[in-house]
C-alpha cells in the first residue's frame, strides 16, 4: 500500500516524446485509471512507476521516497502486463508460483500451495495448473498473468490493460472481481485501459492522457458530465457524443443556438449560472455537444422536430444506434432492437438541450453545461464516500 506520485516526468525515445511533463498523485488504495486512445503514453507510465523505465526528467515517489535510483526489484510492484510475459517452461502452477519464490519476496511451500489455490479457484482455472502456456489460450494466458500479480502483497498493483484478451463474458465477471479485490485487498492499483466502460466501471479517479500529456483527472462522473473540452466528451461515451456547431444569439436574457447546416433554431432552457458564462460568446460561434441518448426521435413529423434522414443502423446488443443526416450534420441516437429502420428514410429529432453542454469553438475548451452545479456537488459527495 502505497500513495505514488509522479511529477513533471518526461521520456523521450528517440524523436518522440511519449511522456511530456506528467504529474499525477495517486492515493493509497486508490483504484486509479490511465485512459485515453492507443499510443498516448499510458504503459510508458505504468513503465517507469515500475522502473522498467527510467525518466530523463522528474522524479517518481512512494510515500513521498524518491524511487528514480531504485531498482525495479526493490520497489515491490505487481505488473500484469499486456503480452503476458508467462515463463514457457513452468507449468501454471509455477508461474503463479514465481514471485513467492524470489530471494526478496520468497513464502514457505505450504503457503504457496495456499496462495495459488486460492487465486485459482478466483480465476476458474483449477484445471489449468499443471498446463504449460504453450497450451493454453491467449485468455487463459491472461488470467495466469493476472493470478501471478495477485499472489503478491505489494505495494502497488500495475495492470496494462489485464482483460483486453478475455472473452466477453469473463472481462465482465473479471471487472467485477478486480474492483472486489482491490477494495478487500485495500492496495493501490493503478490500471491501464482503452476501454470506456472499464475506466467507469473500475475507477475511483481516471487521468484522460493523450499525446503524452494529461488533459483530465476526475471521477468517473467528473469526466463523462464535465469533460474539459471536446476530446474528452468524445472519448468518453459509447456511442460518441453529438458534437453541433452553430452561432449563439442573446435575446434579452435569452439564448438562441442557431445550427449550421440547418435551419433549424434553438430556444435554450433558463440556467443563470449557465446563462452567465454563454454571456461572454453572445454573437459567436460555438460548439454544443449532447449524448445520443439525449436525442429524440420519432418516424412520424412532430410539431418542433427536424427532419433528417436515416444513413445508419446498427445493432449492438441490448440498443441499436440510429445514425440521420442532413446536410453535412450528422447525429447518433439510442433507439431499442427490432425497429424496421431503412437507410434514407425520414426521421425527425428533438434534442433534449437541458442535458446539452457547450464547448468554445477556437480552442474546444469547455464553457459549462446545464445543472453543472448540481452534478458537481453529486460527483464530490460520491468522492467523500
Amino acid at each position: 500500500m502505497a500513495r505514488i506520485q509522479l511529477e513533471n516526468i518526461e521520456k523521450t525515445f528517440g524523436k518522440v516524446k511519449a511522456l511530456d511533463g506528467i504529474s499525477l498523485d495517486v492515493r493509497d488504495k486508490e483504484f486509479f485509471v490511465l485512459f485515453g486512445p492507443a499510443g498516448a503514453g499510458k504503459t510508458t507510465i505504468l513503465n517507469c512507476i515500475a522502473g522498467i523505465t527510467m525518466p530523463e526528467v522528474g522524479t517518481v515517489r512512494f510515500d513521498g521516497e524518491p524511487m528514480n535510483l531504485v531498482d525495479s526489484a526493490r520497489r515491490n510492484v505487481a505488473m500484469v502486463f499486456e503480452n503476458y510475459a508467462l515463463y514457457p517452461q513452468m507449468t501454471v502452477y509455477d508461474n503463479i508460483a514465481s514471485p513467492m519464490r524470489s530471494k526478496l519476496y520468497r513464502e514457505d511451500e505450504a503457503t504457496i500451495k495456499e496462495k495459488v489455490y486460492n487465486v485459482a479457484k478466483m480465476m476458474k482455472m483449477e484445471n489449468l495448473l499443471e498446463r504449460l502456456p504453450s497450451q493454453l489460450s491467449n485468455g487463459q494466458k491472461q488470467r495466469v498473468a493476472m493470478g501471478r500479480a495477485l499472489v503478491r502483497t505489494p505495494n502497488v498493483f500495475l495492470m496494462d490493460e489485464p482483460l483486453a484478451h478475455l472473452d466477453a463474458k469473463l472481462r465482465n465477471a473479471m471487472r467485477t472481481e478486480l474492483k472486489e479485490l482491490q477494495a478487500n485487498f485495500g492496495t493501490t492499483s493503478i490500471y491501464v485501459t482503452h476501454d470506456f466502460m472499464e475506466a467507469m466501471s473500475l475507477g475511483d479517479r481516471i487521468a484522460i492522457i493523450n499525446e503524452g500529456r494529461v488533459i483530465q483527472i476526475g471521477t468517473p462522473d467528473d469526466i463523462y458530465y464535465l469533460p474539459c473540452n471536446e476530446f474528452v466528451a468524445q472519448l468518453m461515451g459509447d456511442p460518441e457524443v453529438n458534437i453541433l456547431s452553430g452561432k449563439l444569439l442573446q435575446e434579452g436574457d435569452r439564448f438562441l443556438f442557431v445550427m449550421d447546416g440547418t435551419e433549424s433554431i434553438f430556444l435554450l432552457p433558463p440556467d443563470r449560472d449557465l446563462e452567465e458564462k454563454l454571456s461572454y460568446h453572445a454573437d459567436g460561434t460555438i460548439d454544443l455537444g449532447i449524448r445520443p441518448q439525449n436525442v429524440l426521435y420519432s418516424f412520424e413529423p412532430q410539431a418542433g422536430y427536424m427532419q433528417f434522414q436515416v444513413y445508419s443502423y446498427e445493432s449492438i446488443g441490448n440498443k441499436s444506434v440510429i445514425e440521420a443526416y442532413r446536410g453535412d450534420v450528422q447525429l447518433r441516437m439510442i433507439a431499442p432492437n427490432g425497429l424496421t429502420v431503412k437507410i434514407d428514410q425520414d426521421i425527425y429529432l428533438d434534442l433534449q438541450l437541458d442535458h446539452s453542454m457547450f464547448f468554445d469553438a477556437e480552442d474546444k475548451k469547455l464553457i459549462g453545461r446545464y445543472r453543472e452545479a448540481e452534478i458537481r456537488a453529486l460527483s464530490e459527495e460520491k468522492e467523500a464516500q
